[in-house]
């Protein structure tokens, strides 16, 4: 009986037109920005005359941009150190609360096994934050301190804790609130940021300009503690 060889067919092989849709869909959904789509969907109720729908989709679009801005900002804040562990970041950028207090990024750490606290925050546009400025170099209790090149003011109280205010150009201000740890500790932390990103991550790149003044007190300056 003569033996038959099968040869392996030369078509192309093809999906079934239900799978083939499945995946094409399945890629597109990967690709789908609701972002984009919710602007599309304005741009096309405008032009159709349905300015409510217009308005609805937009005001979403500019929510989720609000909520990744965000994300990306509570990213500036740095995770904790090797025996500490930290609070989920607060932001409170945007909105109503931004026109009065700005910008503001806090984050808490607190020591593994002991009492050990910082609290971090960044706060950027408050309107307040030249009066603050004022404050601090008035404040009795504050010296002249520098990190990194940047201006700012020392606290130390009698019950341990302490303060570090820096001032990031001329609109941002980061501070460290310490209790019941070391300077050392602090400075860690700050060194753990970058602060050069800061005005550009906060404020856009198009205000954060190079050759912007690291800190408006007109302080002495101070060798890096």
């Amino acid at each position: 009986m003569a033996t038959q060889t099968l040869r392996p067919s030369r078509l192309p092989h093809r999906f079934p037109p239900a799978l083939g849709l499945a995946l094409t869909l399945s890629a597109t959904q990967l690709l789908a920005d609701p972002i984009t789509d919710q602007i599309d969907a304005a741009k096309r109720a405008y032009e159709a005359g349905d300015a409510q729908v217009a308005i609805q989709a937009l005001e979403f679009a500019a929510a989720q941009i609000q909520k990744k801005l965000e994300l990306e900002q509570l990213g500036l804040l740095p995770q904790p150190l090797p025996g500490w562990n930290a609070d989920e970041p607060i932001s409170t950028a945007g909105g109503i609360a931004a026109v009065f207090a700005g910008t503001n990024l806090t984050r808490t750490y607190r020591e593994d096994g002991g009492n050990g606290t910082v609290t971090i925050t960044i706060t950027a546009d408050s309107p307040v934050l030249s009066m603050l400025t004022a404050l601090m170099q008035a404040n009795p209790a504050g010296t002249p301190y520098t990190r990194g090149g940047y201006r700012g003011m020392l606290e130390t109280h009698q019950d341990g804790s302490r303060k570090i205010l820096l001032m990031v150009g001329t609109r941002i201000q980061v501070q460290l609130d310490g209790t019941d740890t070391d300077q050392r500790t602090l400075e860690t932390y700050i060194d753990a940021m970058d602060l050069g990103q800061l005005e550009k991550a906060l404020l856009g790149s198009n205000n954060a300009k190079e050759g912007t003044p690291r800190g408006p007190l007109q302080w002495p300056d101070a060798l890096d503690t």
